[in-house]
């Protein structure tokens, strides 16, 4: 029996898909805006994001958009 691991970006975005359902925050909000909710977390989160070319002006929902992400 075979474990797939999953992406910590899936993660990050189910996690943000959930707030966006709850209506804690709306997928026009920008990405900083998570960054409230995420405290001590949020440094690495932030840094992923960046290395995927992210800012935290753009909106929460091109973050949800993202189908794969690959690690080249």
């Amino acid at each position: 029996m075979s474990q797939q691991v999953i992406h910590p970006m899936v993660k990050l975005q189910r996690q943000v898909q959930s707030l966006v359902d709850s209506k804690a925050i709306k997928p026009n909000d920008s990405i900083w805006k998570i960054a409230l909710l995420y405290g001590d977390d949020w440094p690495r989160w932030k840094q992923e994001l960046l290395a995927y070319e992210f800012t935290m002006q753009d909106p929460v929902g091109d973050l949800l958009a993202v189908e794969a992400w690959d690690d080249e």
